[in-house]
């Protein structure tokens, strides 16, 4: 089978295109390397899978793509808070024209994933009109169009509506997949495991400890990838919305933080602050979706994966 990775060279995508290699299938990999690091581990990505740098903002990239995949994923966006807020105008613009070129170069008889996220519902639950754990079918809230922050869910909510009604349209297969706090190696610096694990291994201390009542749910990234092969391979997936966690042990954060410096040795004192704004105080998938389509489930424990990531971290990671 010949695949197609569009920002494959980022976290999800260099996780899942090892996943598919290791399946057998031919990969290819199409990145600006804006997020995505050329490091050892694309190196050696590169060594079995095609892998191409192009500015998928831009439509002429996507002509000069063959035609003829047999699965497409499109991962390519702007993420974590960091960069959000910093650049909320890349945000929308690149998010939005990376996926509206793709849909014009897509045609009948192609297979899209398209990467979304929770955050498209996370104001219906600080709100109180979403229930958590929760399901696809909710409605979906912006709490505030004008803050920064906003612009990534707002980014794929409109990713959403376009690549369900375009698939209708021109006749393509189509599945989303709502990814909940994914974790593992190799997803930089500016999520809450690699940025805890980075902090206990210089030895902070105190240990600032930000939202520690806040509560998720975290999927370590090869239960994710799973998640997202099945879908791929699963017909009547197509044209849903489907949620892709861990529903198995949803844990708050200063549980996390604890389980983080037990697995460096560490034992410093804590020191609690607020949650930044805007941080939804829990988030839990309901996989009830997932599971019917799939037969999914979660494999590897909030403990394993977080000592993996960790130990990739202390080993691997340069800033």
């Amino acid at each position: 089978m010949r695949v197609l990775l569009l920002g494959g060279a980022g976290f999800i995508g260099l996780h899942l295109a090892r996943r598919l290699l290791a399946d057998g299938h031919q990969v290819t990999v199409v990145d600006d390397f804006s997020r995505g690091r050329r490091d050892p581990a694309l190196a050696e990505l590169a060594e079995h899978a095609d892998v191409r740098s192009a500015d998928l903002t831009d439509p002429a990239s996507y002509a000069a793509i063959e035609r003829g995949w047999d699965q497409i994923y499109m991962l390519a966006a702007v993420v974590g808070v960091r960069n959000v807020e910093s650049a909320p105008a890349r945000v929308i613009r690149v998010n939005t024209l990376a996926l509206t070129h793709l849909l014009d170069w897509l045609g009948p008889g192609d297979r899209l994933f398209f990467a979304s996220t929770s955050e498209v519902y996370a104001g219906g639950v600080s709100a109180g009109a979403v229930p958590v754990p929760t399901p696809e079918g909710v409605p979906l809230m912006i709490e505030d169009v004008g803050s920064a922050r906003f612009t990534y869910a707002i980014s794929k909510m409109l990713g959403e509506a376009a690549v369900l009604h375009t698939a209708r349209a021109k006749g393509f297969a189509a599945v989303i997949g709502r990814f909940h706090n994914i974790y593992g190696p190799r997803m930089g610096a500016d999520h809450v495991i690699p940025e805890l694990a980075l902090r206990a291994t210089r030895g902070e201390n105190p240990f600032t400890l930000y939202g520690s009542e806040q509560s998720r749910a975290f999927c370590y990234v090869d239960d994710a990838t799973e998640a997202m092969v099945r879908l791929m391979a699963t017909p009547a997936a197509s044209g849903q919305i489907v949620h892709i966690g861990d529903d198995s042990e949803e844990t708050n954060i200063g549980d996390l933080a604890k389980l983080v410096l037990r697995v460096a040795g560490a034992d410093p004192a804590i020191r609690e602050v607020p949650a930044p704004a805007g941080s939804v105080a829990r988030r839990c998938p309901d996989l009830t979706r997932l599971r019917e389509l799939t037969g999914y489930e979660p494999r590897v424990c909030l403990e394993e994966g977080v000592r993996r990531t960790f130990e990739w971290y202390r080993e691997s990671w340069t800033a």
